[in-house]
């Protein structure tokens, strides 16, 4: 569904909300469908995958919990951006959420204006403005352009996030980026994150690389931030 104008996924059970939502986003120049349960999402992703997916915790028949599951262990959707909006606050939530696969978690009631920020930060950054970068880090290559990274020759299957995040680590090796910088250039500075949202992205990150070639990549630094190498 990838085109000039963006497609997102609008899954929420509440009318009134899932209306006000589709508004804003078709103002701002998404084109936007709609479904009202967890079933139904998976049904119309089935038809097409859409460009971003915005995603409610609590639905009728199918949790959106397990539609994120779903559709991140399935080659053809992982690498669509979810962002999932629950009326759950607590850490362990988020966690969970984005443990699931999730790119991002936003707790209800949230500002309109940072949610739309979010969905077009996700946007941008599925669609990276260095195409054709290529970066190698010993036996790790990333290339901007076909969106792919490999290990010892090997496909490594990453999210949006993760994708961005190594992008971000490959470009400086060696050097130790705290969360705070992290954030900022794989999130972007125009949203608020929690600090802890970069640690759970990390640790997927380096599984999907444990998968393939020898060691771990990526270094913790106690109390300053991550590094690769």
């Amino acid at each position: 569904m990838s085109a000039a104008r963006p497609t997102v996924l609008l899954v929420e059970d509440e009318p009134a909300q899932r209306e006000v939502l589709a508004y804003n986003l078709g103002a701002a120049g998404l084109d936007v469908i709609q479904a009202a349960d967890g079933e139904e999402a998976l049904l119309l992703v089935a038809e097409g995958a859409p460009d971003l997916i915005l995603l409610d915790w609590m639905l009728p028949h199918v949790s959106g919990i397990e539609v994120c599951r779903q559709l991140k262990a399935r080659s053809a959707t992982r690498g669509v951006p979810i962002i999932m909006l629950s009326a759950r606050s607590e850490e362990v939530d988020m966690l969970r959420g984005l443990d699931t696969g999730a790119d991002d978690y936003m707790t209800k009631p949230y500002s309109l204006a940072e949610l739309m920020a979010r969905v077009q930060a996700q946007l941008r950054r599925t669609r990276p403005a260095a195409v054709g970068s290529r970066l190698e880090f010993q036996d790790i290559v990333l290339d901007g352009e076909t969106h792919r990274v490999t290990r010892a020759g090997h496909e490594v299957k990453l999210g949006p996030t993760e994708f961005r995040l190594l992008a971000t680590l490959m470009e400086k090796p060696g050097r130790v980026l705290s969360r705070e910088q992290l954030l900022d250039r794989v999130w972007g500075r125009d949203i608020h994150v929690d600090s802890r949202t970069v640690d759970v992205h990390v640790g997927r990150l380096r599984k999907a690389l444990l998968l393939h070639g020898e060691g771990n990549p990526l270094r913790t630094v106690r109390g300053a931030g991550y590094a690769l190498g």
